[in-house]
């Protein structure tokens, strides 16, 4: 423990070439924890707010780029602007598979070649091609992958492609994604930040086991009532709680949008007597009320409104936590902080990163995370 926080208090201090695999929160393109993050793929939008036929601009770790679905219905990625005057491809217009620019008609198709160029009386498409992301839609998302070369293998989760409901929802926080990510392994502050109504207290986190596992982190927490609750954490960025609830299974990815704000996408997978066939997405009734959160949760902070003031907001989770990891700063300043026992699973997190990004870094061989079967059940 105490040489995690020693190393996590050397990156305020250093920000030469130790520096560098110490700091998890920066992941622009170029920095060491974007190329990182880049050999994942990551979620990007959701299915059902991309419709045929349409285009839309999207930042994903500080990096700009055009998604649409062609008229075929798969969707696509590509360069955020047009090779020829650099204007901003989304605003074109989607035609078949491919995307034609808005300023002066150029045409890409699906793999970032210029197809056509209408005002050329010799055109050169063959010379112009911009880059393309490979893309996949699963469990009603879609993915794209930002890295160079071949993408790896797709992760797929059996558990939540059983009959059943699939309940898709995002939400973007004003902070940075790492401060999600280890609020995802800190149990401790559930019965404080969201109160009462949960069958585990403080004490029940002293029990908790943390193991490094073949996928991430694996915690096993006893509860006095009920069977031990079993929590996976995917590397780099992958919240998995297979039993959430008795009915519900629930998946997440924390993607930074840039440095100081980032999208979460989660899948909830309910179960109903019933069910039958693949899993279904249920189309989301209440984006409007997400839209607050940030509003809401910035007048806390900055002492406009109580916790008790949003207490009957049917968005209070979402509140209660954008307070909390908002509240550490925007990217938070770890070298302060004094970690105890119950902090077990955000140590090893961050044991993880820096071996990851400090092999990176070194030009070594990376951990190949890979859940090929679910986390034992005790």
């Amino acid at each position: 423990m105490q040489a995690a926080q020693s190393a996590v208090r050397s990156s305020q201090r250093d920000r030469g070439e130790r520096g560098d695999w110490t700091d998890f929160a920066h992941t622009a393109p170029g920095t060491l924890a974007g190329r990182y993050m880049r050999r994942f793929w990551h979620p990007v939008y959701r299915s059902e707010d991309l419709p045929t036929g349409c285009a839309m601009p999207l930042k994903i770790m500080g990096e700009d780029y055009s998604l649409y679905r062609g008229e075929d219905g798969a969707a696509h990625a590509l360069a955020f602007r047009c090779a020829h005057r650099g204007t901003q491809l989304s605003t074109g217009w989607v035609e078949g598979h491919n995307l034609r620019c808005f300023y002066h008609g150029w045409v890409y198709g699906p793999d970032g070649q210029c197809v056509e160029q209408p005002a050329e009386p010799e055109p050169f498409c063959g010379r112009i091609k911009i880059r393309s992301y490979p893309v996949e839609e699963y469990l009603g998302l879609i993915f794209a992958y930002q890295g160079v070369g071949e993408p790896p293998p797709f992760q797929r989760y059996p558990d939540l492609e059983q009959s059943g409901t699939l309940k898709v929802t995002t939400y973007v926080r004003p902070c940075n994604f790492f401060n999600n990510v280890e609020n995802g392994l800190d149990p401790a502050h559930v019965p404080f930040t969201h109160g009462s109504g949960h069958d585990f207290g403080p004490a029940d986190v002293w029990s908790m086991r943390v193991v490094e596992s073949e996928f991430g982190i694996t915690t096993y927490r006893d509860r006095a009532h009920g069977p031990v609750q079993v929590n996976e954490f995917g590397m780099p960025n992958v919240l998995l709680r297979i039993g959430a609830r008795r009915d519900q299974d629930a998946l997440a990815w924390r993607v930074p949008v840039d440095d100081e704000n980032h999208v979460s996408f989660n899948v909830d997978h309910i179960r109903r007597p019933g069910d039958s066939g693949p899993a279904q997405v249920e189309p989301d009734a209440a984006p409007r009320q997400r839209d607050m959160v940030s509003e809401l949760s910035g007048r806390v902070l900055a002492g406009e409104l109580s916790m008790d003031d949003v207490s009957h907001n049917a968005s209070l989770i979402n509140i209660q936590d954008t307070v909390t990891q908002a509240g550490q700063g925007v990217i938070a300043d770890r070298s302060s902080e004094h970690l105890g026992r119950s902090d077990v699973a955000i140590v090893m997190i961050r044991e993880l990163w820096l071996r990851e990004l400090r092999a990176l870094a070194e030009g070594r061989e990376l951990k190949h995370w890979w859940r090929s079967q679910p986390a034992a059940r005790s």
